[in-house]
């Protein structure tokens, strides 16, 4: 069985930063893409960055040049770096993986959500 599991989620100031971290672990053939999701309260669940397997990333057009995203295909791990942020990026945050187990087929697998908010 596929889990996601995130961290590294909290309160922080306008323009401070914050890292999150989310690791894949189970019985993995392949992964194709990861990425990060977002849901602020009375919204919809929005893309804020992906990193397909061999392919460049693609940010939401509100978090380039704030936030970066990296994998390390070893650890099967995706990391958000964000820089910069604003009391509009607080949400819940969620891990994505398109992957394929070696027993179940390609889909998508979520995270269980890490709450960032930005305040003062």
């Amino acid at each position: 069985q596929v889990q996601l599991v995130e961290s590294g989620g909290g309160l922080v100031q306008p323009g401070g930063s914050l890292r999150l971290s989310c690791a894949a672990s189970g019985s993995i053939f392949a992964i194709y893409a990861m990425g990060w999701y977002r849901q602020a309260p009375g919204k919809q669940r929005e893309l804020v960055a992906r990193i397909p397997t061999g392919s460049s990333t693609n940010y939401a057009d509100s978090v380039k040049g704030r936030f970066t995203i990296s994998r390390d295909d070893a650890k099967d791990t995706v990391y958000l770096q964000m820089n910069s942020l604003k009391p509009e990026d607080t949400a819940v945050y969620y891990c994505n993986a398109d992957l394929q187990g070696w027993t179940t087929p390609r889909n998508d697998y979520w995270g269980q959500g890490t709450q960032v908010t930005v305040s003062s």
